[in-house]
């Protein structure tokens, strides 16, 4: 019973051990349990008691613990609390986007119960609002899953048809048919409070700023949405207010501060109609065609009649390849929009403002800009400890409310190099030392060149092969982590 006992003690992490080494070894549950029949039918495990091990719901017998320890080749210690190897108690993501998980171990201190106390005392103290806690769960949600919502694509199709060129009339006509009333109503932009573009209010009424007969793009966008939540959602207890300027990002607030489920719903509600509307106005197909046939021009947005906006952000839910991230920024660093479907690090936080953002990053070089055309950059960040290398595409737009914001749509190159049998963290460690050596900034070394050329060839999206012809800039998240010699941040600050 001791002996049990003290097992118990120190397996607060096997659990999730045995997972991600059953994942990375490409087996099922049953494949785990066949495994361990074969090696000792006596104490091996059962699909739904392997389940519950995994889960942290129970603990194995010392026998199991040694079947385990012959299956995948490794001492009986190394799946006990002494050895917590960082990698191994990772979630494994797989294909997937997103900053690096955690393991809610151990299992006990994670329970529902506890973290339903936590979780408010914990924001409240970070000073995270409940709508900032509920945008954060979604975009981890939508990284998680690469931006592939079918069955919103599918509800945009049927009421759309999957027509890429819907007018407003047309727009309107359908959420006429949905039962909603068009109510058009006047109110200027404000320096401190932005623009409030639209509006629902019960039982069936939208009411639409008049700003937006002058901005048919942001109006089609406005009208897609309230189909959205006509098609998605009841009218009873909807809240739906779409607005622009970055001091009224928060317009549409949230009861408590801290977060209810209530208000979790209705930050779902407000993702799941603006995914919609995106697909509405862009349905995957003919999108994807278009966007084929133009090379990843961004500007199919004026042939089309939309913003730029919903065409960067639609390119990273209906491309082939699936490494891409997205930025909406106001200067001084304010987010109003972000996906990272390749893990790419924040430039700067959203929720907090930090001393030391790198100035190098695109969208941050963008506001400094006055062109109106858009730009491409190549850019070297270190992830994990290893160099990878973006391109991205940005630019600068002036938004209804009359303020400056810029939109970046990008993608991490490195799974494209290695796909192609080159060897990435070879080719873009020696590109970093090279933008190193001349200050943080390079052209492309003709050969490297000639081999990246082939991959964006092979992507199809006419930015990257702009991007080879100007420079590679080195990047960082913050300027303490900057790897240029000597430092830009030090330099700036001494």
């Amino acid at each position: 019973m001791a002996k049990v006992a003290s097992l118990i003690r120190k397996s607060h992490f096997l659990g999730t051990k045995i997972r991600n080494l059953r994942k990375r070894n490409h087996l099922t549950l049953e494949d785990l349990s066949a495994r361990c029949v074969k090696q000792d039918p006596a104490s091996a495990p059962s699909v739904s008691y392997l389940s519950m091990i995994e889960r942290g719901q129970r603990t194995p017998s010392e026998a199991m613990l040694e079947n385990f320890s012959s299956v995948f080749q490794k001492p009986i210690d190394w799946f006990l609390d002494s050895q917590p190897e960082a990698p191994e108690l990772a979630p494994d993501k797989g294909n997937s986007g997103g900053i690096m998980g955690m393991a809610l171990e151990p299992n006990f201190l994670f329970a529902k119960e506890i973290l339903q106390i936590a979780i408010p005392e914990m924001l409240s103290q970070a000073g995270i609002s409940g709508r900032q806690f509920a945008h954060l769960l979604i975009r981890a949600h939508q990284e998680h899953h690469q931006n592939h919502f079918p069955d919103l694509e599918r509800a945009a199709d049927e009421v759309g048809g999957k027509n890429l060129y819907l007018s407003v009339d047309e727009l309107k006509s359908i959420l006429q048919q949905k039962g909603r009333t068009l109510v058009w109503f006047k109110q200027d932009s404000h320096p401190d409070q932005g623009l409030i573009t639209s509006y629902f209010k019960e039982p069936n009424q939208v009411y639409l700023n008049e700003q937006l007969k002058q901005h048919p793009a942001r109006l089609k966008y406005d009208l897609a949405v309230h189909i959205g939540h006509a098609v998605l959602h009841t009218t009873e207890g909807l809240e739906c207010t779409l607005t622009t300027g970055e001091s009224r990002q928060d317009a549409h607030t949230f009861d408590h501060d801290t977060p209810n489920a209530q208000d979790i719903l209705r930050a779902w509600q407000d993702f799941e109609s603006s995914f919609f509307a995106g697909a509405l106005l862009c349905p995957r197909t003919p999108f994807r065609q278009l966007l084929e046939s133009r090379g990843y021009d961004i500007r199919v947005h004026q042939q089309l009649g939309i913003s730029a906006s919903v065409v960067m952000r639609r390119m990273t839910s209906v491309s082939p390849y699936p490494h891409w991230h997205y930025f909406d920024a106001y200067q001084a660093g304010k987010l109003k929009a972000v996906y990272r479907g390749n893990g790419i690090p924040l430039p700067w936080g959203n929720m907090r403002s930090v001393a030391d953002p790198c100035q190098h990053w695109a969208v941050f070089r963008k506001f400094h800009d006055d062109s109106q055309q858009s730009s491409a950059q190549l850019s070297i960040l270190n992830v994990d400890g290893k160099p990878r290398l973006y391109c991205c595409e940005s630019v600068k737009i002036i938004d209804v409310a009359d303020r400056p914001r810029v939109l970046c749509a990008g993608l991490d190159l490195t799974p494209a190099i290695a796909a192609q049998g080159i060897d990435a963290d070879a080719l873009v460690g020696e590109l970093q030392q090279a933008c190193i050596q001349h200050g943080g900034a390079s052209v492309v070394p003709y050969h490297m060149k000639t081999q990246l050329l082939r991959v964006a060839k092979i992507l199809n999206i006419q930015w990257v092969e702009r991007g080879l012809d100007g420079v590679v800039r080195v990047i960082c998240t913050r300027g303490k982590s900057c790897p240029r010699q000597p430092s830009c941040y030090v330099e700036r600050h001494s």
